[in-house]
């Protein structure tokens, strides 16, 4: 269990929700997603980076410290079939989409510290978007969402 997360851990180790009767009986939905778990070669490196680059607080080691919080905002959760091109490399089987406020000044500040960024010149109807890949190769997406007129 060394070095786990500390959801990670409680995920691995299966600990039973406290026994509680249900608050609705609505039915329900996730709210959002709270948690992306991944591999990497070098996870405290690869954590590094995004803390440094991207701005993604490192998680916390303890239960009392404050892990990243992103802005509530679109999120798209979108399956793509197994043939795809849109991620790259069909070794990778995820992709994620992080959302900026500013994605000219991301793309420069990136770039800025040596990282290779495909900004896309195509304003779509839902706004701006750019590529990259952390160290390790993984697929990354910013999108400026389009603000509504």
């Amino acid at each position: 269990m060394k070095g786990l997360p500390l959801l990670g851990a409680l995920i691995v180790l299966g600990l039973p929700l406290a026994a509680q009767a249900p608050k609705s009986t609505e039915r329900q939905k996730v709210l959002g997603i709270g948690g992306l778990f991944f591999r990497a070669r070098d996870p405290a490196a690869l954590a590094q980076w995004y803390e440094k680059h991207l701005g993604i607080a490192l998680t916390p080691t303890r239960y009392d410290g404050q892990p990243w919080r992103q802005e509530a905002g679109i999120t798209v959760f979108a399956p793509f079939p197994d043939t795809t091109d849109y991620f790259g490399a069909r070794d990778r089987a995820w992709m994620v989409n992080f959302r900026v406020r500013d994605l000219s000044a991301m793309v420069e500040q990136l770039r800025a510290n040596g990282i290779t960024v495909k900004a896309d010149p195509t304003l779509y109807p839902n706004g701006r978007f750019a590529r990259l890949q952390d160290p390790e190769g993984n697929p990354i997406e910013l999108w400026e969402p389009k603000t509504p007129s």
